[in-house]
């Protein structure tokens, strides 16, 4: 048969082939069908055609070579041709976004291409070379343009060496401050570790320099302990380590998920002693996971006897626990036989309600302890947020900051219970001892997503950042990071106090403040005064269920944000930006970016159903940022993943059986019952039917900012694939994607930062001038807490606590490991 004969009107059977292709043809038919039904819809909500338009093509295409006609192949190879067109006017060289508009075409290409003899037999003949032009060559073009961006991401922002030399040697900011008692929490040198972030001053800092850019290389594991709590004690339990050790002496002081505290030799991890405060199973069970942020170190005057030096910690289960750091024995004259019960007077008789998280502070001769985290969206009428001081040798309540009763500092009348539901105070604390103030981050009122019945003062003190005198309890300043906050922004992230650089030339004990909703405030640490602008901007307005909205928001123009991609700019999404890992999933994202409002920042959360960008996790979350305070630069981890808030009404909610935790089983999973409030609530990641974000990577960020100059110097996506994939499957790729991400980093006066945080099971190390990563290691479980670093015998080590993080879908450990050079 010539080139110009008729169609073929052989009528020999199909054979396996034939038949192969004839079912192939329909599949083609069947996923143009779904294209053409769900594009539709997306072109009546006003979004793209493209979809529309493919699917049509494609019902064509497949109906064409289903019949033996040539015309099928040309409609297809054209749909291939304009399909990346299309994409790379849409998205631009940017790998993962083209992976859902071109890879499943580039399939279909390769996979009709290999039909090519069928096709051949059974359609009026196609010359073999622009067969495979159009099959096989743009299918090839089209993998061409997913892989080159991946491996060569255009993701990543390095410094440069010659920028690094252009710094000054001077130290950006101290790394210590006077403390008029001796307070060991107050500071720390290159041997200690002595709160939760390096001291009270928070920045996540070693002044240890033995490990440096050239020889990271070298790390290797100088010893590796187990905790042995790696099994919860109930199967409703939910684990995460998030733990940060101290280091005092020559002892690492350890917690455990469920708040079991364990003290190491520091040169080779040995056991010394071992405390298990036996926290309430159900309490533990009603938390938002098994928790132990850290511990608290005091050194008491020289004449006290019993627990001259005390370890501090929270149960979930509300106590205050002090025990003797020397052997593990409990302080029994501090409370009653060594502990404090936190539910006194809060109002709390549930277990799991309250639980403590973070660490108290220590200083002035007291500790200072939250009532932790309340928990989030069930009751109006929740525990008290309420912050007290105890005496650090009695245990006696020495003040407490009530804030529905600023002009009582000790206990409410009798017969009552401090404020319910005011703004608690959940991630860690910093402390300046020379100025004599702990910094409180604070939450918001019990009802996170319907504000409209708080008081006056939760108002003024949702999502805060409240400076206490740490002798008295009184306010000396706050300063709100949100307006009227509707989207559960809660100050997350702990202040980090440097000395600031002013134009004239003198400096001011300042601090960097972090935050979820994304922007970065710079304040003065005695007064609260900004120390950049800060500008209220005007922000969408209107709910639907009846609730206000703030006119404006505060924004720090002058330093980067972390809404999206870290920068100066603002990130705003677009129908553009929506991602899956096909066209299907990516479309059903599609369809949701138009049905939901969307408004840029802080649009409030609605009826209709509202995107949050960024959204609940933030921005930056509890582990906060670190800053190398010899360079002055600022590291911070941030995500990029947006959620998805609906509001409901009380009826809604009731008729579908929600209800609070702590009154029952809800009928569905999922939802915030805000019960006594108007509204309920769901809050999760905007994520596609095949659980992949529902935006494009990076989903996490890992930036470098020079606070001289308040500028981004280096920029990359933090984690890969390599332990998560669609549907949970490991990809088992190490393609820089960047994950989700929780926790903190290091930052080495040698110039790294060693992190773990994502959704990988590595610590990595990064140059902290330009970015480069410089070392990275396999662990054996996920990494949600924070290292830490000190010098033993002249030998400096890196310590983890690798447990993992259920609720993220790490994998689960007990592993506490250090890291060092060679012994010599």
């Amino acid at each position: 048969m010539n080139a110009n004969a008729t169609p073929n009107t052989d009528r020999r059977p199909r054979g396996f082939s034939g038949w192969a292709f004839l079912i192939w043809a329909v599949l083609l038919a069947l996923a143009g069908l779904v294209l053409v039904v769900m594009g539709g819809r997306l072109a009546l909500l006003g979004g793209s055609l493209y979809y529309l338009l493919a699917g049509v093509v494609l019902v064509a295409a497949a109906f064409f070579l289903g019949k033996g006609r040539s015309l099928g192949v040309w409609l297809l190879g054209g749909l291939l041709i304009a399909t990346l067109l299309w994409a790379w006017w849409e998205v631009g060289n940017d790998g993962w976004a083209l992976v859902p508009r071109l890879a499943w075409l580039a399939v279909v290409g390769m996979i009709t291409a290999a039909f090519w003899p069928v096709v051949r037999r059974s359609t009026r003949p196609v010359a073999k070379g622009p067969y495979f032009a159009l099959m096989a060559g743009v299918p090839v073009v089209m993998g061409a343009a997913i892989l080159v961006p991946l491996l060569w991401p255009n993701t990543i922002l390095l410094g440069t060496d010659a920028l690094a030399s252009q710094r000054p040697a001077d130290a950006f900011s101290r790394g210590t401050v006077p403390t008029p008692d001796g307070n060991v929490a107050a500071n720390h040198d290159a041997s200690s570790w002595t709160a939760y972030a390096g001291s009270n001053l928070a920045n996540h800092y070693t002044p240890s320099a033995q490990v440096n850019k050239s020889n990271v290389k070298d790390l290797e594991i100088a010893w590796h302990y187990h905790t042995g709590d790696v099994k919860a004690p109930d199967s409703n339990i939910t684990y995460a380590t998030q733990n940060t050790p101290l280091k005092v002496g020559n002892t690492v002081y350890v917690c455990s998920p469920t708040q079991q505290v364990i003290a190491l030799d520091a040169n080779n991890g040995s056991e010394r002693w071992r405390f298990n405060p036996k926290t309430d199973p159900v309490a533990l069970s009603r938390a938002a996971a098994s928790v132990c942020r850290g511990v608290s170190y005091y050194q008491a005057p020289a004449a006290t006897t019993e627990c001259p030096t005390r370890i501090f910690w929270p149960t979930a289960d509300g106590r205050l626990g002090a025990i003797d750091a020397s052997n593990g024995k409990l302080c029994t004259g501090f409370g009653k036989a060594g502990f404090v019960d936190l539910n006194d007077h809060t109002g709390n008789t549930l277990a799991g309600f309250v639980g403590p998280t973070s660490p108290p502070v220590v200083m002035r001769g007291v500790v200072i302890q939250p009532t932790g985290q309340v928990r989030d969206g069930q009751e109006r009428a929740a525990p008290s947020g309420v912050v007290r001081a105890f005496d650090a040798i009695s245990g006696e309540l020495r003040w407490a900051w009530d804030l529905g009763r600023p002009e009582t500092t000790l206990l409410p009348p009798d017969g009552e219970v401090y404020t319910r539901g005011t703004p608690n105070v959940w991630s860690p604390m910093a402390a300046d001892d020379e100025l004599g103030l702990v910094y409180l981050p604070t939450g918001n009122a019990s009802g996170d997503f319907y504000a409209k019945e708080r008081t006056k003062e939760e108002e003024e003190f949702t999502a805060s950042i409240v400076a206490v005198d740490a002798g008295t309890g009184r306010v000396r300043w706050h300063f709100r990071t949100v307006n009227h906050d509707l989207w559960d922004f809660d100050l997350g992230p702990p202040p980090n106090l440097v000395d600031w650089p002013m134009p004239d030339g003198s400096r001011r004990a300042a601090m960097v403040q972090a935050t979820k909703a994304g922007p970065i405030f710079v304040l003065d640490r005695a007064t609260g005064e900004p120390l950049l602008p800060v500008e209220q901007v005007a922000v969408p307005q209107g709910t639907d269920h009846g609730d206000w909205t703030a006119a404006t928001q505060p924004l720090s123009p002058g330093m980067p944000n972390t809404i999206g991609r870290p920068d100066k700019e603002i990130e705003t999404l677009r129908e553009s930006d929506t991602w899956g890992i096909s066209a299907f999933d990516q479309l059903v994202c599609r369809i949701q970016f138009k049905q939901m409002r969307y408004e840029g920042i802080y649009t409030p959360p609605t009826l209709q159903g509202t995107l949050a960008h960024p959204g609940n996790h933030g921005g930056i979350n509890w582990g906060g940022v670190s800053i190398d305070v010899q360079r002055g630069i600022m590291v911070m981890n941030s995500n990029r993943l947006p959620y998805t808030e609906h509001v409901y009404t009380r009826e809604t909610m009731d008729e579908m059986g929600v209800v609070s935790i702590f009154r029952g089983k809800s009928k569905v999973s999922g939802y915030m019952a805000q019960m006594g409030l108007p509204f309920g609530a769901k809050k999760e990641p905007w994520m596609s039917p095949l659980e992949t974000p529902c935006i494009a990577p990076p989903w996490g960020y890992l930036t470098g900012v020079d606070l001289r100059t308040q500028e981004v110097i280096w920029r990359r996506p933090l984690g890969t694939g390599y332990d998560h994939g669609p549907m949970g499957i490991p990809s088992r790729m190490k393609f820089t994607m960047g994950t989700p991400n929780n926790s903190g980093s290091l930052a080495t006066a040698g110039g790294l930062v060693f992190i773990g945080a994502a959704l990988d099971n590595f610590l990595r190390a990064f140059d902290s001038e330009t970015g480069e990563l410089v070392w990275e290691t396999r662990l054996p479980a996920g990494l949600q807490a924070a290292p830490m670093s000190y010098e033993v015998n002249g030998r400096q080590y890196i310590v983890a606590a690798v447990g993992g993080h259920e609720r993220m879908d790490t994998k689960l450990g007990d592993s506490v490991i250090a890291w060092a050079l060679p012994a010599r």
